[in-house]
């Protein structure tokens, strides 16, 4: 008697009909194996002496892995992370933003720029010493300089970034003191050393907003490193709106013009980015659109659409400034949570390591690695 299509002959596995909704994959098969493929289920023919061809007796095998795993492993980063890439991301725009109010005669806002910058610095920092533990990790990571790796290049960037950001920030706290304590001993060089320090800290601050996107695309988790293209950009682009957005709310409506027109430019970057980059993403762009990822997308655009639009009307309004840039810091907000919240979730479902890989395998054909002579 012939064994039953549905079994393995030799090991009475079930491959097929009758397993529940998971599909069971012996070892060759790989991750979502191909019926008839080594490893696979039986073929039995249609009628007979061949004639017809064969047909397939599994159904198609679901997008799974061994004991329903998933293929990635999640990051186990928890809410302190995106909290730290918004911080960093607001920190960088508001020294940049800073810098040039110093250089065209604002000192409004260039004080609450640097004010903000350090602040946001402080916020940065916290987040990112909590998910380590401990912040002697951190030290421990400026032990060496490893270029290849985001981690250990972020980790110097912010290192030279930080000293600055807080030099230009600590001359705002020594201008507010009375006139005789200014120059008192170290104080008298902070006049010297004020715009050199804002001027090098806006120079650093690109790089700062945009390496934490670098970060996360360096990763195995498919929504992120499949945007590693354009996720810098969208980063860059939520930081210059956030910032823009910070500087509207505490700077006089009077000085705020290039914040406002540096609103606008921010949010079209990441709104053009951000659609580039679902679109090259394929599948792995699904995450984006569903669950809490995608409430929290949905929110960012409206959010920063709004903000956008509020700022090109907020020329002589101090609340509808003040109400544009309150929108442009949440939808920067909702931006980094999302990508986060994304990311996770494609970690956790096979099908968005897999159909990739498939897709790969199919444009690219298979890896040859040739022997060494």
């Amino acid at each position: 008697m012939s064994p039953d299509p549905t079994s393995d002959p030799q090991t009475g596995e079930q491959t097929g009909a009758g397993t529940g909704p998971e599909t069971v994959h012996r070892p060759g098969a790989g991750v979502g194996a191909v019926p008839g493929a080594a490893g696979g289920g039986r073929r039995r023919r249609r009628g007979g002496g061949g004639r017809g061809g064969d047909r397939s007796m599994v159904p198609e095998a679901e997008f799974t892995s061994y004991y329903g795993r998933p293929i990635v492993k999640p990051s186990p980063w928890e809410a302190d992370i995106p909290a730290y890439l918004f911080a960093g991301g607001l920190a960088a725009g508001s020294s940049l933003l800073a810098a040039g109010a110093d250089l065209t005669g604002r000192p409004a806002m260039r004080r609450s720029g640097r004010i903000t910058a350090l602040g946001a610095l402080g916020v940065s920092m916290v987040a990112l010493v909590h998910d380590l533990g401990t912040p002697s990790r951190f030290y421990n990571m400026l032990r060496v300089a490893k270029l290849t790796s985001p981690m250990s290049v972020g980790t110097w960037i912010l290192s030279a970034y930080g000293p600055f950001a807080v030099a230009a920030a600590g001359a705002e706290v020594v201008g507010m003191l009375p006139p005789r304590w200014r120059t008192r001993g170290p104080l008298g060089l902070v006049p010297y050393v004020e715009r050199p320090s804002g001027v090098v800290a806006a120079l650093l601050a690109p790089a700062v907003a945009s390496y934490t996107a670098v970060l996360l695309s360096d990763t195995a988790t498919p929504s992120w490193h499949s945007a590693y293209r354009e996720l810098p950009f969208v980063f860059v682009g939520s930081a210059a709106a956030a910032s823009a957005g910070m500087a509207m709310i505490t700077a006089p409506v009077a000085e705020t013009g290039p914040a406002r027109r540096f609103a606008v430019a921010g949010a079209t970057l990441e709104l053009v980015m951000e659609h580039r980059m679902e679109r090259s993403m394929g599948i792995t762009a699904e995450p984006l659109h569903e669950g809490k990822a995608g409430r929290l997308m949905r929110a960012a655009k409206a959010l920063t659409v709004a903000g956008a639009v509020g700022s090109l009307l907020a020329g002589r309004s101090r609340a509808v400034a003040a109400l544009s840039g309150a929108a442009l810091m949440a939808g920067s907000a909702c931006t980094r949570f999302g990508v986060f919240e994304a990311g996770q979730e494609s970690a956790k479902d096979p099908k968005y390591t897999v159909v990739p890989q498939r897709q790969r395998l199919a444009e690219q054909g298979p890896v040859r690695h040739d022997a060494p002579s």
